[in-house]
């Protein structure tokens, strides 16, 4: 059975997919001539999703971070109103508020890519796992200097382990990134430019500007024809949060996992896990976008990798108008269904969650959003095969912040 796409309810934002080239960081998509609509609520579903694999993230990336001195494994925390009122088994939040002294998961995927770029600097294929052994090895080593660009939480993330490893960074900031998030990078003793342009063009501002330095490399967790290595290392990072999952969650227990996608490298994390895994119970994957910027929704409706352009959106950081390259394929094969949600769904989710007890931002709240909207439809529910037996997990990306950028 073929994907298919199903629009519902509310208001209609009208992306047109646009013509994306940029010769220096990836390749012309070409321009799709049909003009793809999604608004709050569409609705993409892939039937055969589960039935395809692929090989796993590498073993050795959850035990580099059990052996930092700062790592703990972040709470799974019930919520069983929401589980009586949708009617399954049980609803548990993965909370990332917290992770290495910062309010975002991203920190995974950054410390276990920087760690890797300094293996490789020093000609090694393992270094030492503790950043006072890294210090000592980056001492003996040629000057190194780390670039990215970044919605908020990314670059807080390349600045602080910048910081604690004593090496500069320069970030990249689009300017519709809030002033506490920018203050919070500068807080890390980074360099910050703010770049009148969206998430993009300010990817492409950050690529320039490491490869116009001999001694700075390109941090980036979005990824493009022939800049994809530290991206998959991001990627593999981020896959010590589902080993700390599976050792709290039996292995063959039906579940839904919901998790938001901006470029689409934590649901490319999420596809890995879980279609890696032999259990006959294979998980459904639900990714969610802002009904603003549904680079993926649309890239799967039509069938190929595209770009759209992107308007405001208070989830942050998840308003990227062009999915990973790396991200791209396992997301076409492997995510079981897309949906779109608004502002005031995300803002709404968000309040509820901390009525809770749960610090959230917009973006990791994005999957009560999506998990709402999905189960309240008899269609949605029936394509994702919910039953009362399910354990739905959110992602919570992040915790609540002044100016939340995920």
């Amino acid at each position: 059975m073929a994907p298919h796409l199903i629009f519902w309810r509310c208001r209609t934002v009208t992306l047109d997919i646009v013509n994306f080239t940029a010769t220096s960081w990836c390749c012309d998509r070409g321009r799709v001539t049909s003009n793809i609509v999604v608004k709050s609520g569409s609705w993409f579903v892939n039937p055969g999703a589960r039935d395809w694999a692929c090989p796993p993230a590498p073993a050795e990336v959850a035990a580099f971070h059990m052996g930092l001195a700062d790592y703990a494994s972040t709470p799974l925390l019930d919520l069983p109103a929401f589980a009586a009122g949708w009617e399954v088994g049980r609803v548990v939040v993965k909370d990332e508020s917290i992770r290495f002294g910062l309010p975002a998961f991203k920190a995974l995927g950054v410390s276990y890519a920087i760690y890797r770029v300094i293996c490789e600097h020093a000609g090694e294929t393992v270094g030492p796992a503790d950043w006072n052994g890294l210090r000592a090895v980056l001492a003996s080593l040629p000057p190194l200097e780390v670039v990215t660009a970044t919605d908020g939480n990314h670059g807080r993330a390349v600045a602080r382990f910048a910081r604690l490893l004593g090496i500069p960074a320069h970030v990249f900031v689009p300017d519709v990134v809030g002033l506490g998030a920018i203050a919070a990078i500068r807080a890390e003793q980074a360099e910050v430019t703010v770049v009148g342009d969206d998430y993009d063009a300010t990817v492409r501002r950050a690529a320039e500007e490491a490869g116009s330095r001999p001694a700075a490399v390109l941090l980036q967790d979005t990824s493009w024809s022939g800049y994809e290595r530290i991206p998959q290392w991001i990627v593999d990072g981020y896959s010590t949060m589902f080993a700390e999952l599976d050792a709290r969650l039996p292995a063959t227990e039906p579940a839904l996992v919901v998790v938001p996608m901006g470029v689409g490298s934590l649901a490319h994390a999420v596809v890995t896990h879980y279609r890696s895994r032999d259990h006959e119970q294979r998980a459904v994957l639900l990714g969610v976008e802002p009904d603003t910027a549904a680079c993926i929704q649309t890239s799967l409706s039509a069938g190929r990798s595209c770009a759209v352009p992107t308007g405001s959106t208070i989830m942050a950081g998840l308003n990227c108008g062009t999915p990973s390259s790396l991200a791209w394929p396992y997301l076409r094969d492997g995510l079981d269904a897309a949906i779109a949600v608004s502002d005031e769904q995300a803002a709404d989710a968000a309040r509820e969650l901390d009525a809770l007890g749960v610090s959230s931002g917009p973006c990791g709240a994005a999957t009560l959003a999506a998990a709402r909207a999905a189960l309240a439809e008899p269609g949605s529910r029936a394509d994702l095969g919910v039953s009362p037996d399910t354990t739905v997990v959110l992602l919570n990306t992040e915790g609540a912040q002044e100016e939340s950028n995920c």
